[in-house]
């Protein structure tokens, strides 16, 4: 062992050592065997690159004759064969002999950039609702990343929640296609009539009226359970208002807050009550 990121794994603790630590940083497992003339030839190459990275990786080292079942169970048919876990999963794999260039190249792809651990942090803030603190993360993203569309997507929802809705409207409005456009395009309706809502300075004709404005001041301030609550009673009132868009707001805020949260299975289900 050259270092504290350099471990030999067996069967026995290849799951605590390797899988489950991959949640944390990335595992490369070296498949290897004493007999092995290019095993040997390789190994150096990763203990040094092992060691530069000081920790953004561990190398964990499998000889494959003690441990046969782990060379069955990842399909390895001959060495040296490198596999790179990440959350408990294979995410890039080869083999051969290859030379540091080529094992740096691998590497590349499978250690997160400062703008993928930033974006991890920026989604769990947003997922805590701490919109402040996500947007200020979402935005350092998209620093380095200016295209990048999950941190567009976040930012939006950011600005949403904090009653800035013609900045996120303009994100929407020139949103890049991704896999995350679909959710973007859910967002529009709620950015237009935030904005819309911001900029007039109707007053309510009708006791409806009211409570649909007055949902719409919650949602600029953050109040999203107490919007939705107001939403909710417009909709027993009226379930076209305004052609729907008493509908779009609350669907709007159901995808700020995402689909594991708690708030929006419970308005889901009265939603849905309300409507059928």
């Amino acid at each position: 062992m050259v270092s504290q990121f350099i471990i030999h794994v067996t069967e026995a603790n290849f799951e605590y050592e390797v899988i489950n630590y991959s949640h944390n940083v990335p595992v490369v497992v070296d498949f290897w065997a004493e007999w092995c003339v290019p095993c040997k030839m390789m190994d150096p190459i990763l203990q040094k690159v092992t060691k530069d990275h000081e920790g953004d990786f561990r190398l964990a080292k499998v000889n494959v004759d003690e441990n046969q079942n782990l060379a069955i169970r990842y399909n390895v048919r001959g060495i040296p064969v490198v596999k790179a876990f990440r959350e408990g999963a294979i995410v890039a794999e080869i083999s051969g002999v290859q030379t540091e260039p080529q094992i740096r190249a691998f590497l590349r792809d499978i250690i997160p950039s400062p703008a993928d651990l930033n974006l991890d942090k920026a989604n769990s803030l947003l997922v805590l609702g701490k919109w402040p603190e996500a947007d200020k993360t979402f935005r350092q993203v998209l620093d380095l990343q200016p295209g990048n569309a999950n941190a567009l997507l976040g930012l939006s929802k950011c600005l949403l929640a904090t009653g800035r809705a013609a900045e996120a409207r303009d994100i929407l409005n020139a949103f890049p296609v991704s896999r995350e456009f679909a959710s973007a395009e859910k967002l529009k309706p709620l950015a237009v009539i935030l904005s819309q809502y911001q900029k007039s300075q109707l007053e309510p004709a009708t006791a409806l009226e009211s409570t649909y404005l007055h949902a719409l001041h919650l949602v600029t301030r953050s109040n999203l359970p107490a919007a939705m609550d107001g939403m909710l009673d417009v909709l027993r009132g009226d379930k076209n208002f305004h052609n729907g868009d008493a509908k779009q707001v609350i669907l709007g805020l159901f995808e700020i807050l995402g689909p594991q949260n708690p708030l929006t299975r419970q308005y889901q289900s009265e939603l849905a009550l309300v409507l059928f």
